[in-house]
């Protein structure tokens, strides 16, 4: 085992460490002080140069190399999710309501362990480092974006990321050319229509089934208006209606999500949609207000920096079938830095069938922690790789 694979084994414990401190102690997104001074104090620890309040509450270090290279960026996102977590272990979050269920404690705690390997390895490192800790990336529009605004990529050459998957097993990564992870827009109807006794139907508008056959209908615009070669979703995820069950409902509400991978497809589903809502509240009297919030684009994977990320990982985890992956309906705002510069976006497996397969934003979400070493290693490989590209 080389100096350098035995430097990044021996941080293993601190990553698991440092991830189930911020498992237990999860902020929403922009709210993550803790994490970012947690973040930060330890950046600073080992020498680094930390810019801090970066979008709000994320933090940019730099390390300059030894030797001269490429400047290459490195992200993981900080923040947690609303959600209860069921879990029943020792590193269970203390603050109900909020969790980490999507691995952004892990992101964290491995893009950590990789800062403080570079620093241990200051003067073999060619090019410089710089190690992007962003807040808000569950929720529209995400902090990608601020970070930019914030100057975060200023002086980049490229950029790389990864997520930890629990789809994917422990062992595996995964990546693609080109569209890889979907626009993730969102939606709200309110319909408005007149209230009254349940037992006399015909003296009201009844707002919840006008809603109900709302839902029916939105279900058929991917199955009828989108070429079944294409991809789109369109998921409704909450229906709100009625205050009592002899009452006709005066009002109802509906909000969901809109996946697709290009603008042709974007603009179909939302038209489709207009046209729908308008027509079924007209068809049974009610009023009604559509609102539709775009989210953050496609992620686009460079060609070239994809398929430098795929030799890798066949390189560094030779028992992975490292070609290229199919694309994920799942939205990252990792788009926002690879529309600027050349980078990858890449997956690896934290899933493991005895205890931590629970799907991403699941209340028993957990993920196999060896899959940090891995995602580090990984990153370390291809920074290193990128840095001395010559192009």
């Amino acid at each position: 085992m080389s100096v350098r694979e035995q430097t990044l084994h021996s941080l293993y414990g601190n990553m698991v460490e440092w991830r189930r401190h911020l498992h237990r102690h999860p902020e929403l997104s922009f709210l993550e002080y803790r994490t970012s001074a947690m973040i930060a104090d330890l950046l600073e620890e080992w020498g680094l140069e930390v810019r801090r309040g970066v979008a709000g509450t994320g933090v940019v270090a730099k390390l300059t190399g030894g030797m001269p290279g490429r400047a290459i960026a490195l992200r993981a996102d900080i923040d947690a999710l609303p959600i209860h977590d069921a879990k029943d272990c020792s590193y269970r979050s203390s603050v109900p309501g909020v969790m980490h269920a999507c691995g952004h404690d892990g992101h964290t705690a491995q893009l950590l362990a990789v800062a403080r390997y570079y620093s241990l390895h200051r003067e073999e490192t060619a090019g410089t480092r710089v190690f992007l800790f962003q807040p808000g990336e569950e929720v529209l529009p995400g902090g990608a974006i601020r970070m930019i605004e914030d100057g975060a990529l200023d002086g980049v050459d490229a950029i790389y990321g990864v997520h930890l998957w629990s789809p994917l097993p422990y062992g595996m990564a995964a990546t693609r050319p080109g569209p890889f992870m979907a626009t993730p827009d969102e939606f709200e109807i309110q319909i408005s229509g007149r209230g009254g006794h349940g037992g006399l139907p015909h003296e009201s508008m009844d707002a919840l089934v006008t809603g109900a056959s709302l839902v029916v209908a939105l279900q058929t615009i991917v199955s009828r208006n989108v070429n079944p070669l294409d991809s789109a979703v369109l998921s409704i995820g909450q229906f709100a209606s009625g205050t009592a069950n002899n009452v006709i409902a005066e009002s109802c509400r509906l909000s969901g999500t809109v996946r697709s991978f290009n603008k042709e497809m974007r603009d179909v589903v939302r038209r489709r949609m207009e046209e729908m809502v308008r027509h079924t509240c007209e068809m049974y009297g009610c009023g009604y207000e559509f609102r539709y919030f775009e989210g953050y684009p496609t992620v686009v994977n460079d060609e070239r920096e994809a398929q430098r990320v795929l030799r890798i990982i066949a390189e560094q985890l030779p028992e992975t079938a490292a070609g290229p992956c199919e694309r994920i309906m799942a939205g990252e705002d990792f788009s926002y830095y690879l529309e600027r510069k050349p980078g990858c976006f890449f997956f690896v497996g934290a899933g493991n069938a005895e205890g931590t397969s629970a799907p991403h934003h699941h209340p028993a979400f957990d993920l196999d922690e060896r899959a940090m070493l891995h995602a580090a290693r990984l990153l370390i490989a291809i920074a290193d790789d990128s840095a001395a590209d010559k192009g």
